[in-house]
């Protein structure tokens, strides 16, 4: 969720039948299952679910355009780790991740798999090398069925830059629970840095998948659940390092699932800045419901961007080119690409006012991939959408 003047490619996710966006329907459905009964971690479903992408959500009532006015979340446009555990063994770790403490386990229901904590346990996000200046964190987490909001004070993830705790001048930890979050190290501590998150937000994650998601560029810091944006700091230290280490608070009676994981680094920030120097801009802000070409209130960001560049470069015409990785039949991924690439231009001439003849859209399936769909990392980074200038 790219140009010769002005090119922008926005990485769009495609889902075939037998595959849920992270926050997706299918996610919804498991949500509500869970609640009902604990999972069965002894059972190796056969069944696994592909994710369309990190930062997919499932499909949102209408709302009121103000609810969105703080949001202002764009995600990374290269994948440096990304995982929904559909790849990974149940009753195994998660093989992606490195295992250092605690109670972790993947577990499975009606097929779709998640990392499951029933106490206290730690595990590293590996970036593969320092974490880049400029990057963003996803993590998609679902606590303690609710009981009347008694567990919104739950801490149930903690995470920080570096493989071992620091807490230090110079390295953040933060801390989310459905109530509030606050930040440890860095120049900061509770209840100075503490943050509450409004009821309707805590409503929106009782029992759901909560989006966390964060922003830094340089020691920019911003931090959402949901569509609330809860921190906006312009100077923390958060620690550079080739791993993330990240922490889960959980118990046998109550449970934490992580079901979605992704970071990535933000290489351009500019959208024109890219179109001028590198012919196209790349952004996985563009979100949709799964399988659908329903475009979703979080891509607002990305559509933003998209559209002031257009209105501030009059002789701008682009083409909007749908890409997906190699999941499902090569029909599908060219219909939904082709649909969604479509969308993208409805929301920008009917929400942002853009002219529709400086617009024109393409639907290449996986037909032109951008890195091998080896890995669950490489087909992330080839759900995607290249708008080109003509």
């Amino acid at each position: 969720m790219l140009k010769t003047l002005p090119i922008a490619v926005l990485l769009i996710a495609v889902a075939a039948p037998a595959r849920a966006q992270i926050g997706g329907l299918i996610k919804q459905k498991i949500t509500d299952e869970l609640s009902k009964k604990p999972v069965d971690s002894a059972k190796h479903a056969d069944s696994v679910r592909r994710a369309d992408s990190a930062r997919a959500t499932a499909p949102t009532p209408k709302q009121d355009p103000k609810v969105w006015e703080n949001y202002d979340f764009v995600p990374g446009n290269k994948v440096l780790f990304y995982t929904d555990f559909s790849e990974d063994r149940v009753g195994n770790f998660a093989r992606g991740l490195k295992y250092h403490d605690g109670p972790a386990e993947i577990v499975s229901r009606d097929g779709v798999q998640m990392l499951r904590s029933t106490g206290r346990s730690e595990f590293l996000i590996p970036v593969g090398r320092k974490l880049p200046e400029r990057f963003t964190l996803e993590i998609d987490i679902l606590g303690p069925a609710p009981r009347d909001g008694e567990h919104d004070g739950h801490e149930m993830l903690t995470f920080e830059g570096g493989a071992d705790a620091d807490r230090g001048e110079q390295s953040a930890s933060v801390v989310f629970m459905l109530s509030n979050a606050y930040i440890a190290g860095g120049g900061k501590a509770y209840p100075a840095s503490n943050v509450l998150v409004p009821e309707a937000t805590r409503q929106a994650m009782r029992g759901k998948i909560a989006h966390v998601r964060v922003l830094m560029d340089s020691g920019y810091f911003k931090m959402y659940a949901n569509e609330r944006r809860l921190f906006n700091i312009p100077d923390l230290p958060f620690k550079r390092d080739s791993f993330v280490r990240v922490n889960v608070n959980a118990s046998e009676e109550e449970p934490v699932f992580i079901t979605g994981l992704r970071l990535a680094e933000s290489e351009t920030g500019v959208m024109y800045d890219a179109l001028l120097g590198k012919g196209r801009w790349v952004t996985q802000g563009i979100l949709f419901a799964t399988g659908k070409a329903d475009v979703q209130p979080e891509s607002r960001p990305a559509l933003k961007e998209i559209a002031a560049t257009l209105k501030s470069h009059g002789d701008l015409k682009i083409l909007v080119e749908g890409h997906t990785d190699n999941v499902g039949t090569p029909a599908g991924n060219l219909t939904l690409s082709d649909a969604r690439a479509a969308a993208v231009k409805a929301a920008l001439v009917s929400g942002y006012g853009v002219d529709p003849a400086r617009i024109t859209t393409k639907g290449l399936g996986d037909t032109r991939p951008a890195v091998p769909n080896t890995t669950a990392t490489g087909r992330a980074q080839n759900r995607r959408v290249e708008i080109v200038k003509q």
